[in-house]
């Protein structure tokens, strides 16, 4: 699998305009990162709709319709919350394919449960295929992001090449 950021998003780009399917993304931990790599593959406009960075629990519930009962009981960082993002950003958008990033990059807000590094992933599509991850990355807040996207864009190539997340 690919290690490098651009390439994969290239790549992602290759797959989606070939299935004529759009891509939204929408981040927490990563706030944009995933959105950034995406749009600085040339022509990403044509399978890339948008980046929605819903930071706070207030955007994840008003931007996304992530239920408030969701993020108390479960916590922001938390697989539900990821899928309920990806849903959310499908149905605000239209767009084919949804993926959610929310984690703790550190260097602070760990704990015993979700310790630093702890990073969940939501897929969704349009055609009702649903999927979470959850990670535990090591490394500064720099580099704990940089593993999510990576880890994001090799997850979609999964789904694009196979069907599967």
């Amino acid at each position: 699998m690919m290690n490098n950021p651009f390439e994969l998003a290239q790549y992602v780009g290759t797959l989606l305009s070939r299935k004529k399917l759009k891509l939204v993304t929408i981040e927490s931990c990563t706030g944009g990162s995933l959105a950034k790599q995406i749009t600085d593959v040339p022509g990403a406009s044509e399978w890339f709709d948008c980046g929605l960075i819903t930071y706070s629990n207030e955007s994840k519930t008003g931007l996304a319709g992530v239920p408030e009962d969701l993020i108390r009981q479960q916590g922001a960082v938390s697989q539900k919350v990821a899928l309920a993002m990806a849903k959310g950003a499908i149905n605000v958008t239209g767009s084919d394919i949804a993926l959610s990033t929310t984690g703790i990059a550190g260097p602070n807000g760990g704990s015993l449960e979700k310790p630093v590094g702890t990073v969940c992933f939501g897929f969704a599509t349009q055609t009702g295929i649903f999927s979470t991850d959850k990670r535990l990355f090591t490394g500064n807040r720099a580099e704990i992001r940089e593993q999510s996207v990576l880890y994001s864009l090799q997850c979609l190539c999964n789904y694009l090449e196979t069907g599967h997340f």
